[in-house]
């Protein structure tokens, strides 16, 4: 494996430790807090949320799989400009924010207040916004090998792309509102 994948690997590792330990750590600490965190979505909408989640985290282990072990790191260009260390800002951009949606939503709900819903909103577009830029990355390679696993890395970041720029930073946001 390459340095640059071991990077990636490292960023995946910690950033993705992170993300779940936010929210365990959350829904440990504050009782009765995950009802409160769905905010606004409806009971009969939540288990499409649910499912939509199960296929987003199937996405980014197709994603990730494709870019970690499919990609000659020397090899990879991304429109004439970048290489392969863009995964390294995109999977930051990515695994950062979301590992602080949990703690800042747990503090809006506790104390409402202008600058924590920002807070919230601005993770929320960071991830959607570099969820989109991947999908955008892995159409933009100019070398690669058109098989079934750059497809299912393309369908994956895709779905997660639409799961987090739409359901997350559009539609939750908006139901979170209309209930509070």
């Amino acid at each position: 494996m390459a340095p640059q994948q071991i990077i990636l690997l490292i960023i995946n590792t910690i950033g993705g430790g992170a993300v779940l330990g936010s929210y365990v750590y959350i829904l440990k600490s504050t009782p009765n807090s995950a009802d409160a965190l769905w905010g606004g979505v409806p009971s009969w909408l939540r288990p499409v949320y649910t499912a939509s989640m199960v296929l987003s985290a199937l996405g980014y282990f197709a994603f990730l799989y494709f870019i970690l072990f499919r990609l000659v790191p020397e090899d990879v260009v991304i429109t004439n400009r970048f290489g392969f260390s863009l995964f390294h800002i995109v999977f930051l951009g990515i695994l950062v924010p979301s590992a602080l949606w949990m703690p800042l939503t747990s503090a809006w709900v506790a104390n409402p207040s202008t600058i924590l819903w920002i807070a919230v909103r601005t993770v929320l577009f960071l991830v959607g916004l570099f969820s989109c830029v991947l999908v955008w990355a892995l159409l933009s390679l100019q070398s690669r090998d058109p098989g079934f696993p750059f497809w299912l890395a393309v369908a994956g970041s895709a779905y997660f792309a639409f799961h987090t720029a739409v359901l997350d930073m559009l539609l939750w946001p908006l139901l979170f509102r209309i209930q509070s």
